[in-house]
């Protein structure tokens, strides 16, 4: 293609301080030819204020509409640009110095559609927050199954830290108006659509994600929802990887159900891999606590998305009720 012009593109849902500190990162990039679009999505606590000030560091442009959901706030966006590549950012997001440049960088060099990164933890974030990035991005977890590599058929970039071309969302229509695995599923139309995508490895960003258990639940809960709704969509989507922590959660009920009958060297093979959790998380993070934590998180990690994929399963397919809100709020990433 031609000179590539580049916009970032940010749903925002009552968050203004988050958008403060992803705004600060942007200021502080070695590379800073490129647009923002802000869009916020029906807050109550707008973030018009706080962005103002960035106007004169940053080519940021803020639009305020009716509440959607992030995928078609994404899609409105993409409208309001005027460049011809189009980068998806979660507001709870920090951009290390090097991001744009990377991903610059990168397309000149060996253009691609679409391309994906990484997340990391920021060594400002609180020990709960780096234990549940730990559980999102490990093996021993469902990290694997996130599109955080390049493992599994073809890459599946995910909208916390994505890009694609204009051309790309004109033939695809953009994100589709499901309420959860929104970009699971424009993934899935964009490698339907043929176009190519890549994983762009040093183009990670600092991904905040939820601070507390109780949203971090409902965040996966509603994870464990959008595989079955993907699956109505997509039947080819639902991979045997998707069922483990289904598995996983069986497995578990049912080892405590028999060590009360039997014996209790039957939970062994779950305190192993608790212990196996603690000290890879306490090495990679040098931290007892956080090991200490990231148990903790990657059971609930594994509990919840095991649990809204059976009550997904039971109501959209035993009783075919169609797709349905795990809650009567939205809850972005």
């Amino acid at each position: 293609m031609s000179k590539i012009s580049f916009s970032f593109i940010i749903p925002l849902f009552n968050r203004p301080l988050e958008i403060v500190e992803l705004l600060e990162s942007m200021t502080c990039q070695d590379d800073k030819d490129f647009d923002v679009i802000i869009v916020e999505d029906g807050s109550t606590e707008t973030s018009e204020k706080v962005i103002e000030p960035f106007k004169q560091k940053l080519r940021v442009h803020y639009y305020f509409k009716e509440n959607s959901g992030p995928g078609l706030s994404r899609n409105y966006g993409c409208q309001k640009s005027k460049s011809n590549y189009y980068i998806v950012l979660d507001s709870d997001c920090i951009l290390p110095p090097h991001y744009f440049k990377t991903v610059k960088r990168e397309l000149q060099e060996n253009f691609t559609d679409v391309f994906g990164g990484p997340d990391k933890a920021h060594n400002t974030f609180t020990n709960l927050q780096k234990a549940i990035n730990y559980s999102m991005t490990s093996f021993l977890t469902t990290g694997g199954i996130r599109g955080g590599g390049e493992n599994m058929d073809k890459f599946h970039p995910r909208s916390f830290n994505m890009g694609f071309s204009k051309d790309v969302f004109e033939k695809t229509k953009g994100f589709s108006n499901m309420r959860f695995g929104e970009d699971i599923d424009l993934s899935i139309r964009i490698i339907k659509n043929n176009f190519k995508t890549r994983l762009f490895k040093d183009a990670y960003v600092f991904h905040k994600r939820r601070s507390t258990i109780k949203q971090f639940f409902k965040q996966i809960f509603n994870s464990g929802i959008a595989r079955i709704q993907l699956y109505l969509k997509y039947p080819f989507s639902l991979k045997f990887v998707h069922l483990l922590p289904v598995v996983f959660l069986f497995y578990f009920v049912t080892s405590i159900f028999l060590t009360y009958f039997f014996s209790i060297y039957l939970l062994l093979p779950i305190l192993f891999h608790m212990l196996l959790l603690f000290m890879d998380s306490t090495f990679k993070n040098r931290s007892l606590i956080i090991g200490f934590y990231s148990v903790l998180t990657s059971y609930v990690q594994l509990f919840s998305y095991g649990l809204g994929f059976l009550i997904a399963f039971w109501k959209s397919i035993i009783f075919n009720t169609g797709s349905f809100s795990a809650f009567e709020k939205t809850f972005y990433k």
